[in-house]
């Protein structure tokens, strides 16, 4: 059976470069901590204000699970 999880960080100007890594590290910190056996798709989808300025991302992966 295949499963949806969605991961949120926020963008701060000038952090970016961290906020990606602890936002990868969540993600495979989840995917160690769960036993998950494969993952059948990674997306990430960027989130604005109202100027259009980045300001967060959503990373969602859909897996299997033993």
């Amino acid at each position: 059976m295949y499963k949806v999880k969605s991961f949120t960080t926020e963008i701060k100007i000038f952090e970016t470069r961290k906020e990606l890594e602890a936002l990868d590290k969540l993600v495979n910190d989840f995917i160690t901590a769960n036993n998950v056996t494969k993952l059948k798709s990674v997306s990430d989808c960027c989130t604005t204000d109202d100027s259009g300025a980045t300001i967060g991302i959503v990373r969602t992966i859909a897996y299997q699970q033993d």
